[in-house]
């Protein structure tokens, strides 16, 4: 049965050395809720910090301006597709990608217009979890005073959720149908404009900043080829089928290419450290809890 904390003069009478045992844990207990909750928190806030900062580097010499990074995306097995892309912060501000179209030698060259810019809601969305559980552990600052274990956890669980959303989000890239690729906002920043028959995506994958090129074909109206559109997903594969604007289509051919951000290996470091700092503060006090007979939060 579980009983509500209580003082050691409420306890029932027990063993002067189990007194003494209990009298310490106390101590302890409540020296882990005053300091160690505190420094624990003060060292989260500093790694969170340093994550959020990553997500908005200034240009040396002006710190008014995020630092432009150029990034050479493309393989060295294959040289259909070749890109250049400028990130800025959470916005790709320039793309250049030159595509070598299958079955001839003609090379496609397109690059966003100048008035366009790219952002990627990944990182967007990662570094505004990350400012959220900055809120949270600022809302309990060095003056205020843990009364019970349960308090401390909820606040890392609150933070813990925050931080894992944010890793969620560099992990785990939008699905999506292909109809959904064709008639999206990216189709429309290119200069040249982009042919019927190619769509492009962009996006993250853990570390990495991902460009994906689909060629397609049209499917003749009489074709005896079963027909079958295919759901969402990250990356599609050849022979995958849509319809759009009454016109079949089926991809011919896939080109993906990708390029390490190092300030994002940065960041889902952090995270980690981050969420193993909670954990293990979480751990500490589920120990205290064990030794009693009833809950001490």
């Amino acid at each position: 049965m579980l009983h509500p904390q209580r003082s050691l003069s409420e306890l029932p009478k027990m063993s002067a050395a189990s007194q003494v045992e209990r009298a310490v844990l106390e101590d302890e207990f409540n020296w882990l809720l005053k300091e160690e909750v505190h420094a624990v928190l003060k060292q989260l806030q500093e790694i969170l910090k340093e994550a959020s900062r990553r997500f908005s580097m200034p240009t040396p010499g002006l710190e008014s301006q995020l630092k432009q990074e150029n990034f050479i995306l493309g393989s060295s097995t294959m040289d259909q597709v070749k890109g250049v892309l400028t990130l800025q912060g959470e916005a790709l501000t320039q793309a250049d990608i030159n595509l070598k179209v299958a079955k001839s030698s003609q090379v496609l060259h397109f690059q966003f217009r100048e008035d366009k810019q790219w952002k990627l809601q990944q990182i967007q969305d990662a570094r505004n979890h990350v400012n959220q559980a900055l809120l949270l552990l600022s809302s309990r600052d060095e003056t205020y005073q843990f009364k019970t274990g349960a308090e401390v956890n909820k606040l890392m669980d609150a933070v813990m959720l925050q931080l894992t959303r944010a890793r969620n989000r560099l992990t785990t890239p939008a699905s999506l149908t292909l109809p959904e690729l064709a008639t999206s906002g990216l189709m429309k920043m290119f200069t040249p404009p982009m042919p019927g028959d190619v769509m492009v995506n962009f996006y993250i994958n853990l570390s990495k900043l991902c460009l994906t090129v689909y060629q397609l074909h049209v499917l003749p109206p009489n074709t005896t080829k079963n027909f079958k559109a295919t759901g969402s997903s990250v990356l599609h594969n050849p022979g995958a089928m849509f319809e759009l604007n009454n016109n079949r289509f089926e991809v011919s051919h896939v080109h993906k290419v990708e390029c390490v951000v190092p300030w994002l290996s940065d960041t889902l470091v952090f995270f980690t450290i981050s969420l193993q700092l909670c954990q293990q503060l979480k751990d500490k006090i589920s120990v205290f809890s064990s030794f009693w007979n009833y809950r001490p939060f």
